[in-house]
């Protein structure tokens, strides 16, 4: 396979260019090998990788959750004990944004239900909203 421009790299994987140069910067990603003319040039693998890291943090996992992820993924380390740890915690912290986001949802409800549309002098979601 022939190695893949940043541009390219990106464009295959759903990620914006200068995404990709950050989780470079952060250690995420690998460095690429350079061409004689000093630009990046990126493997299969590293496709791999940013595909991985794209899908993690579209599920919410923080950058430090990827980073231990990515550890555990390498041959020499997978350990599924340890990534359910991380996936167990991740799901508990979805959890309860769910509970607060069904609490929101439920106020919300209540709070647009008394408010009658009308021109009023008072609104109940603006006096929701105050408080």
């Amino acid at each position: 396979m022939q190695p893949l421009t940043i541009g390219r790299i990106a464009l295959t994987a759903g990620v914006n260019l200068e995404t990709v140069r950050y989780y470079e910067r952060i250690g995420l990603m690998p460095p690429p090998a350079r061409t004689a003319s000093g630009h990046r040039a990126y493997e299969k693998t590293h496709l791999r990788r940013l595909v991985f890291i794209r899908r993690s943090r579209e599920l919410g996992f923080s950058i430090e959750d990827i980073r231990a992820l990515l550890a555990l993924a390498e041959p020499s380390r997978v350990s599924c004990a340890e990534v359910r740890v991380i996936a167990q915690t991740h799901l508990d912290d979805v959890r309860a944004k769910l509970a607060d986001l069904t609490k929101l949802e439920g106020i919300l409800a209540a709070t647009i239900a008394q408010c009658s549309g009308d021109p009023a002098p008072s609104c109940p979601v603006l006096d929701m909203l105050a408080t």
